[in-house]
């Protein structure tokens, strides 16, 4: 069983999709540092992905800091230190950026959508 929730749903990369997952069960507490990360042979045969996505997230959540490898141990959770709100907010600049664009040319006000980001 997986320490972590997820239902993979069409439209959005399978590798994406569980990076956010598990990084919302690491800010939730739901996975904490020095918990043991399951396998990519596990992270595969459980969400039904093939071994190079389950490999992929699993240097992906390596390389961010969110899973050091133990010998004898194998993949254990870590928390890294998080950036400052000016760095975190820059990094969803371009995201934003885009938002707005779209939103202006669906002819959405600002409200519009904060109350839609706020049913999500």
């Amino acid at each position: 069983m997986l320490p972590f929730s997820i239902q993979i749903q069409d439209g959005a990369p399978a590798s994406d999709q569980i990076l956010l997952a598990v990084r919302k069960a690491l800010l939730t507490g739901q996975m904490k540092a020095g918990d043991e990360f399951p396998s990519v042979r596990t992270l595969s045969q459980e969400l039904k992905i093939s071994p190079t996505t389950a490999h992929k997230v699993v240097l992906l959540l390596k390389d961010a800091g969110w899973l050091n490898s133990r010998p004898g141990i194998g993949m254990v959770v870590t928390v890294p230190e998080q950036p400052d709100l000016p760095e975190r907010l820059t990094q969803l600049t371009p995201a934003c950026r885009s938002l707005l664009k779209e939103a202006a040319d669906l002819n959405l006000t600002l409200e519009q959508i904060i109350a839609h980001l706020k049913s999500l």
